[in-house]
């Protein structure tokens, strides 16, 4: 048995909340934990990511490089589990003989066993935060309904399952005792939640539970699916102070025919009045999208519709991704005709215009005053963010000025802006 464990985590927010799980229950046990250090550990666990091909690439890269590690003796055994492992389990099982065990997304006791530990005991770890104390992930549901084209992740997590608003609630309340202000919602699709438990969308119910917790300062909202959105969300967002004006919101692209291909349940006119009804109802609303360029069949006048829909949506937050085709998806059975260069040079001209977006809007926000907490301190400069900014993804405000604190909030003033940060000083 070990006395110490070191997990590294890959990929999304998804995949941090169930390191932080299982981070839980291996402290639970007596264990010594730690999350990505390079301290010695006696077994490393890696957490992988699937998604994607560069996500695919990076998990096996990180594999390869462990188990080099392993093989010179700097630790005794290595797992790997999450979504790589989750889908390809068999083949890297032949080809990367170094690994002690390969684990799926949901595998918590089968590692435990594996550990050592009596399997037949039920789960009893507090989950273990790896982020500042003062924010925290909530997942509230596993898998997704959807089926985009492009998208693997229903054969990966398979279909969603929502946890109970009680359960969720219970975990907040704990999460708020730690100290956690910030609390940032994530699921594969947010706007389905409580559909399989409750037969009717359940989002604006959780918020307003969520949201009478005291002590609980910014609820955000990430990856809310278009289609089908619920219209009682706008009703709990204008009225509850706590609630972020920001919503992440992946569109993947506008034309016709190419949300059609994709699957998306929902079409171009349809994605714009979207936005525009989020914008009358919520003026105030910073919207996060992700755009998917390089999809198979996709025209030059298909990604100038998007390039254009762009510059008049002017989002406040894009990403963009390059596509690529998926084993077991209905797209990999297309022909992937647009050629690698042209998908990484749309993304480039998709991000520059973004780019140019932001700096004007950023803009428009010197000598204004905004409510914003401290995330961290590099070197002679602390770190904030604003209300509209989600953490590691979204600007930053940079604050020179030692009286401030890592986790509370002050009201700052930005003095300059570039494109991706504020510069601020406290009022």
């Amino acid at each position: 048995m070990p006395k110490k464990v070191n997990i590294i985590t890959l990929g999304c927010s998804k995949n941090l909340v169930d390191s932080e799980n299982l981070l839980g229950e291996l402290k639970a046990r007596g264990l010594e934990i730690s999350h990505e250090s390079e301290e010695p550990a006696d077994y490393v666990i890696i957490n992988t990511c699937g998604f994607i091909a560069d996500a695919k690439e990076e998990s096996i890269n990180t594999i390869l490089e462990y188990a080099e590690a392993k093989k010179n003796k700097q630790f005794e055994k290595l797992f790997v589990t999450g979504c790589l492992s989750q889908r390809y389990a068999s083949q890297l099982r032949s080809e990367i003989r170094e690994v002690d065990g390969f684990y799926g997304t949901e595998d918590i006791p089968a590692i435990l066993k594996d550990l050592g530990f009596d399997p037949r005991k039920e789960l009893i770890g507090e989950r273990y935060l790896t982020t500042p104390s003062h924010y925290a992930y909530l997942k509230i549901s596993e898998g997704c309904d959807r089926r985009c084209s492009f998208c693997a992740i229903p054969l990966i997590r398979g279909n969603q399952r929502s946890s109970t608003t009680e359960s969720l609630v219970k975990e907040t309340e704990y999460l708020v005792s730690k100290g956690v202000k910030e609390l940032i919602l994530i699921a594969q699709d947010l706007t389905w939640y409580g559909m399989d438990l409750y037969k009717e969308q359940k989002l604006a119910t959780l918020l307003e539970k969520l949201s009478d917790i005291k002590g609980l300062e910014w609820i955000r909202l990430h990856y809310a699916y278009p289609a089908s959105f619920p219209d009682d969300v706008f009703r709990v967002m204008r009225e509850r102070d706590n609630i972020c004006n920001y919503l992440d919101i992946p569109l993947q692209h506008i034309s016709e025919p190419i949300l059609k291909s994709m699957k998306r349940s929902i079409g171009s006119t349809e994605t714009k009045k979207l936005v525009y009804k989020l914008r009358e109802l919520l003026p105030d609303i910073a919207l996060r999208t992700t755009m998917l360029v390089g999809y198979p069949g996709e025209t030059e006048e298909n990604f100038m519709e998007l390039m254009r829909f762009v510059e008049e949506s002017r989002f406040d937050r894009l990403g963009v991704f390059a596509y690529s085709a998926e084993e077991g998806t209905s797209s990999f059975n297309l022909t992937d005709d647009v050629p690698e260069a042209l998908k990484q040079e749309r993304v480039e001209r998709l991000m520059e215009l973004q780019q140019s977006i932001s700096l004007k809007l950023n803009e428009k926000k010197i000598g204004k005053v905004f409510k914003t907490i401290i995330d961290a301190k590099e070197g002679e400069v602390f770190l904030g963010r604003t209300e509209y900014d989600s953490p590691e993804v979204d600007n930053e405000v940079i604050i020179s000025d030692n009286s401030v604190r890592i986790g509370e909030f002050y009201k700052i003033r930005v003095s300059s802006a570039t494109e991706f940060d504020l510069v601020g000083e406290k009022t």
